[in-house]
């Protein structure tokens, strides 16, 4: 369609400059696989020359938009489209599309190593005009010029835009990836109600059953309330955060071109419950509006007899129109739709949560997607290395996987019953399951005070009430990995992790250990230092079985198969290993006073791993 201003001497230099920057960088994380789209900002911007006269770019609407809108963008009056074209929205309260090279280092750090970062701003999302069959196939023709001396052709493509509470622009560009160049772009576009309050979520601050915390956002600074329990109001506490309470020690994507405005987030608990007990509420003010009523249930107390939870990591998300976008992570719309149906009294998602990794309307985008299961059950978290980690901030680890976040916008998204700010470990009871949530992204070594805490915690449990220990985080303590030396680089554990915290395990009669951070699904037997010592048997209906009348040592599941790439296994593994799954899902966990079931759910409701652990002979066959 259009001419670019360069020729091919130039595009050769931005591919040479390309690799020598990727021979000069480090290695990129095993999981850090952005989409081509990742690198649209890394590349060099150039002036389209384009005399064609004929070219239009319009959309259907002129805004304002609402909450969550679907656009459709049209390009008409194209005289050879192309397969290089395409479109992106952008953020209007930050665009830029001036030249920025000296930021290529900064781009690196969200796992894209492409050399030239020209672009100063980064698209929400985008989509190649070719995804309309019809264009490249010109099989919409239309006449102009005199006499119908030209036929053009046109495409369209649809964009589900959801409120960030900042204007939208839509960008038209050709030139691909490598070397795109602007033609068009579209007028303003305002979201109509700004100040609405959105993407409720709850959580838990105590093992009571009698109180539930709700975070929501909006650009409101006005009071807002929660209503529930048939007229019952509960005021807010605002909280926020700005570009200077992101990482500072080195400069970073998140203070820079992945800046987002996250406007308030609004906290507020309901309080003086009944366990067990179905409730409806709605948030927001008589200002700023209301949302849809909603409805949860609270869980059962710690101590109960029964209780049900889901548990995994490494979600992420993806967008619903298809549209491509920084870190795209393919599994999680199935596994959000999967869960949204299951009725249980809690979630846990243990780290690597949005993978926002410095760009900050991507929470939002989260946020949206969680909303209809995270609005009527407690969405529980622990915190992975792509939100916390970056050099010179105190993180157990040196990588810049958070992209300059340092926790700051976990913490204040997601409300748990932490000890202090960036200390996020805590444990929680709900009915007859203690949960200790660590944080494997912070000091966990013998003289640390999480490691105290852990100590502690675990010597404190009452093993009458809450008969499980369920010790749940990010990294693992087991898992196989493929051979090569991206393993040998960052491997997925962390050989002196293990050996500081395993014992405390052991030592504590933990009965279940359960991590993300590699992304697939693997079981163990009950294991202590890499041996075996006990395996499992069958049960009358042929479950694996663990007896822990007489205790042997934990069981370890690695659950990070939510949403990311999914990573393969080699053929060889050790004898601890015995069952390995790459398949989107999550574990759904049943337990009662003497006996717990584990279960891993793949996407199309398929159970693909069953085991049992129980505290008494109860109808088991020996093999």
């Amino acid at each position: 369609m259009a001419q670019l201003s360069s020729g091919i001497s130039l595009g050769l230099a931005v591919v040479l400059l390309s690799l020598v920057s990727s021979l000069q960088a480090p290695p990129a994380r095993l999981d850090h696989r952005n989409s081509a789209f990742g690198s649209i900002t890394r590349r060099t911007l150039l002036e389209c020359r384009d005399p064609n006269p004929y070219l239009n770019f319009t959309l259907d609407t002129a805004g304002p938009l609402a909450n969550v809108q679907t656009v459709v963008a049209t390009v008409s009056g194209v005289l050879q489209p192309s397969a290089s074209d395409w479109i992106g929205v952008f953020s209007s309260a930050t665009h830029n599309y001036s030249d920025c090279p000296a930021k290529a280092v900064l781009y690196s750090q969200t796992g894209d190593i492409a050399s030239l970062p020209l672009l100063c701003d980064y698209p929400l999302k985008f989509k190649f005009l070719s995804s309309d069959p019809g264009y490249l196939i010109c099989s919409n023709k239309t006449c102009a010029g005199k006499q119908c001396a030209v036929k053009t052709c046109s495409g369209s493509v649809s964009f589900r835009l959801i409120n960030i509470r900042t204007d939208v622009t839509f960008v038209l560009f050709s030139g691909g990836l490598a070397v795109p160049c602007i033609l068009k772009v579209s007028q303003t576009l305002p979201f109509a109600a700004p100040n609405f309050p959105l993407y409720g979520h709850l959580s838990l601050e105590d093992s009571s059953g009698t109180s539930m915390v709700l975070a929501w956002v909006s650009r409101s600074f006005d009071i807002h309330y929660v209503e529930f329990d048939h007229g019952r109001k509960s005021m807010d506490e605002v909280t926020s955060f700005q570009i200077g309470d992101l990482c500072d020690a080195v400069p970073g994507p998140a203070k820079d071109f992945g800046w987002h405005d996250p406007g308030f987030i609004h906290i507020a608990r309901m309080q003086n419950l009944r366990p067990g007990t179905r409730y409806s509420y709605r948030y927001g003010s008589d200002n700023s509006g209301w949302s849809n009523l909603k409805t949860f249930t609270t869980p059962p107390a710690g101590g109960a007899y029964g209780t049900k939870f889901l548990i995994f990591g490494d979600m992420g998300k993806a967008e619903r129109d298809g549209s491509l976008e920084h870190y795209i992570q393919p599994g999680a719309l199935q596994v959000i739709d999967a869960m949204a149906n299951e009725a249980v009294d809690a979630i846990f998602h243990i780290g690597d949560l949005s993978y926002a990794t410095g760009f900050l309307a991507e929470w939002d985008h989260f946020l949206e997607m969680i909303e209809p299961v995270a609005s009527k059950t407690a969405y529980m978290t622990a915190i992975g290395n792509h939100e916390r980690d970056y050099p010179g901030s105190g993180s157990m680890y040196s990588t810049p996987d958070s992209g300059g976040e340092c926790g700051v916008p976990y913490r204040s998204y997601f409300r748990m019953p932490v000890q202090d700010i960036d200390k996020p470990w805590y444990s929680i009871a709900i009915g007859p399951v203690h949960f200790t949530v660590i944080s494997t992204e912070h000091d966990w070594s013998s003289t640390s005070e999480q490691y105290a805490w852990m100590k502690s915690d675990l010597e404190s449990v009452d093993r009458f009430s809450t008969p499980w220990i369920v010790f749940t985080g990010h990294r693992p303590m087991y898992s196989t990995q493929l051979p090569g030396i991206i393993s040998k680089l960052l491997p997925g554990v962390d050989p002196k992790f293990v050996a500081a915290v395993e014992p405390l395990l052991l030592r504590n009669k933990v009965d279940l250990a359960v991590w993300g951070h590699v992304h697939n699904y693997e079981r163990t037997c009950a294991v202590f230092q890499g041996r075996c010592l006990q395996h499992p048997i069958k049960d009358l209906a042929g479950v694996d079985f663990f007896d822990t009348t007489i205790y042997s040592a934990p069981v370890h599941a690695v659950v990070g198969m939510a949403g990311f790439s999914l990573d393969d296994f080699p053929r060889n593994f050790s004898s601890w290993s015995l069952i390995r799954r790459s398949a989107f899902g999550y574990a759904r966990v049943t337990a009662d006073k003497t006996k717990l079931l584990f279960e891993y759910i793949t996407t199309d409701g398929t159970v693909a791993d069953r085991f049992k652990i129980a505290k008494l002979d109860w109808g088991f066959s020996r093999p």
